[in-house]
């Protein structure tokens, strides 16, 4: 896909500048929160693909008229902004529609000398297991389960987390909520606290501690690393290679410089296996997916069997004011109808030269964390028999509402991210659910630990 089709989750930059100064936190009025409300609501109906696709039209408006019941203050902070119009637009059930992370409400937190809940979660098996522990106390053991904090159960924690999170369904909100931190939304949603009681399950037996908050930059993100956290690498183990391409988004000149030079690596190590590692990729751009498979594939391919869009009176004006309008794609939206769903077509991509292909064995790494355009890559690989998928089902659809387009409300300038397209996989299913692996094999607390790779290897070997 060119720019305007990225398939892609967006990482949070939050310190963009090292400045230690504190921002005010912007204020808004009753009313122009109230607009926003509305303007909200009106473009989601007018410009999503599919706006009920997951939920019904009665559902989505109830909670619309409950959110709009409980702005009540006469002035609202762009924190408590985000959070309202994120409750309205998390109800589309679509995680390519949505409202990021509060970044600037949260940087300006950091910098008054915030402080953060310290024990980061994952989610396996409808438990929350401590994956990292950012607390003095080493009687915490990584893998714990977190039972409760100050007396609320986990589940009613996350039924007040989850509203913030847009996603299909629970597994990939859980997954989102990996990615962002739990820390951080845990702070989005109950707000600064000092002090900490919590149950933890370890061995069959409840203990309680009491613990502390931890200073926002100095002991949390100083310490840690994202979960998204892809970068290119290519490393041999014997006979096999692997390789790492990175996101699929960036200097796409840079990143074709590093895939060829790559396969001529793999070719003069007479590898037979070829090892590509999805997981924990934020996806991007179709044509750097396309020029990583373009040196396996048998044949010629696409990264989709549909891709049709919706246009609209809304998308028609946004596309005037930011879009090169004489651009073939961006033709067709002011083209058709308001309100026209059609199919924009694409070429196949032809794969390399014979004398540069892969030929050996092909296995593709996935997990919980190969977002969008790396979900719909590892789908297009399996269903054209290219590889085979290793690892742990997608918490990202391959045939899913996407083609972001973004716009920002007028009063409180957030931005907002809808889904004006529809993508359907290769092989054509509709199913709803991720990318499931040929060889299952789970990645336990997105740790440093490498279950699925070390995992393959030993197969392999």
């Amino acid at each position: 896909m060119k720019n305007q089709f990225l398939l892609t989750i967006f990482l949070i930059v939050f310190f963009l500048q090292p400045s230690h100064a504190q921002q005010s936190e912007s204020k808004f009025g009753q009313d122009e929160i109230l607009e926003d409300l509305e303007y909200l609501k009106k473009s989601l109906e007018d410009a999503h693909y599919n706006l009920y696709s997951y939920t019904s039209k009665e559902a989505f408006l109830e909670n619309y008229k409950n959110v709009k019941k409980s702005i009540i203050k006469d002035s609202v902070s762009l924190l408590q902004a985000t959070t309202i119009f994120q409750k309205i637009i998390s109800a589309a059930n679509n995680g390519h529609t949505e409202i990021d992370f509060p970044g600037t409400s949260y940087r300006n937190y950091a910098y008054s000398g915030g402080t953060l809940f310290p024990l980061e979660i994952a989610f396996e098996n409808n438990k929350y297991l401590i994956r990292k522990n950012f607390t003095d106390n080493p009687d915490i053991k990584i893998g714990s389960e977190i039972l409760s904090i100050n007396g609320v159960l986990m589940k009613d924690i996350l039924a007040k987390i989850y509203p913030q999170v847009s996603a299909e369904r629970t597994y990939f909100k859980n997954a989102k909520i990996e990615m962002y931190s739990f820390p951080r939304l845990y702070w989005q949603v109950f707000g600064k606290q000092d002090d900490f009681k919590i149950e933890i399950l370890f061995n069959e037996t409840v203990k309680k501690y009491s613990i502390k908050a931890v200073n926002l930059i100095e002991d949390y993100e100083m310490k840690r690393t994202e979960v998204l956290n892809s970068k290119m690498d290519l490393t041999f183990f014997d006979v096999s290679a692997y390789l790492n391409p990175g996101n699929f988004s960036g200097d796409e000149q840079k990143y074709q410089k590093f895939i060829d030079s790559a396969f001529v690596e793999v070719k003069k190590n007479n590898s037979k296996n070829l090892i590509i590692d999805l997981r924990n990729n934020a996806g991007g751009n179709d044509s750097f997916s396309d020029y990583l498979v373009s040196y396996f594939a048998d044949k010629p391919f696409k990264w989709h069997s549909e891709f049709t869009l919706k246009t609209s009176k809304f998308l028609k004006e946004h596309t005037r004011k930011n879009n090169d309008t004489t651009a073939p794609f961006f033709r067709k939206i002011l083209y058709h109808k308001d309100g026209d769903i059609y199919h924009y077509r694409f070429d196949q991509y032809q794969p390399q030269p014979k004398q540069k292909q892969f030929e050996g064995e092909v296995y593709v790494l996935v997990n919980r964390q190969s977002h969008s355009q790396s979900a719909v890559t590892a789908s297009q690989i399996q269903d054209y028999k290219f590889g085979t998928i290793v690892g742990e089902e997608t918490g990202d659809f391959p045939t899913l509402y996407a083609s972001q387009f973004q716009y920002t409300l007028p009063n409180t300038k957030i931005a907002v991210k809808v889904s004006k397209g529809q993508i359907v996989r290769v092989n054509g299913s509709k199913k709803q659910e991720g990318v499931i692996p040929d060889i299952i094999i789970k990645d336990h607390l997105l740790d440093e630990e490498d279950e699925i790779l070390k995992g393959l290897l030993e197969k392999l070997n």
